[in-house]
């Protein structure tokens, strides 16, 4: 019975040439994304505009893109985006503004399958419950 060499002795074998035999490897990555939502309401409107009005004097550029020039007021709406944009949550209840509820949305997948979607809730009703 002849002897067989050793596997590590024997040459290597030639890579397939069919493009359906080779196999692109596994992706493992998970991509995940966080997303935090401050949802509050105006207590105050007055004490808003006039907030935004200082924002806007000291911050042009950002205050633009919500709609403000020297020759368009801020709308309330507007005056509210502006200082949720450049202030905490924390800072704004001085500002006329009410933290109402957060919001925390984390979403992570891997190429292969599907999302896994993770919605945690609270806001300052939710304390006293």
């Amino acid at each position: 019975m002849p002897r067989l060499p050793h596997p590590s002795l024997l040459p290597a074998l030639p890579a397939p040439t069919n493009r359906a035999s080779v196999r692109r490897p596994l992706d493992l990555r998970v991509h995940a994304q966080r997303i935090q939502i401050d949802e509050l309401i105006v207590t105050d409107p007055r004490t808003v505009l006039a907030h935004a009005r200082t924002a806007a004097h000291n911050d042009p550029d950002t205050a633009a893109l919500v709609g403000y020039s020297t020759t368009t007021p801020l709308t309330l709406p507007a005056a509210a985006a502006l200082l949720c944009s450049l202030h905490d949550p924390d800072e704004l209840a001085d500002m006329g503004l009410r933290l109402v509820r957060h919001v925390t949305r984390t979403t992570a997948a891997t190429q292969h399958r599907d999302p896994v979607v993770l919605e945690l809730a609270d806001g300052p009703e939710d304390a006293g419950r």
